[in-house]
């Protein structure tokens, strides 16, 4: 699944995202990446963020904490 489309399945399914690299964090050696999601998608267990020093593993994060909602999330599996 390419990340158009994941976001737009996201995004159809009631969940916000916002992604972000800092490149500030990135020359300090940091955690640039950040994924942010909210919405009415995650019921009212709040919002999920999800930093990292890679874009695959802030992904994996984000998504393993979205898996762990209630919710249909099995589709989740299928960007591992």
């Amino acid at each position: 699944m390419n990340i158009e489309q994941l976001m737009e399945k996201l995004g159809r399914s009631g969940v916000t995202v916002i992604l972000k690299v800092d490149d500030e964090r990135m020359t300090e050696g940091g955690e640039p990446w950040t994924l942010v999601m909210s919405g009415p998608g995650l019921g009212e267990q709040g919002f999920i963020r999800a930093e990292s020093s890679s874009l695959s593993d802030c992904l994996e994060q984000g998504f393993t904490r979205l898996r762990a909602r209630s919710g249909d999330w099995e589709w989740l599996t299928e960007i591992q």
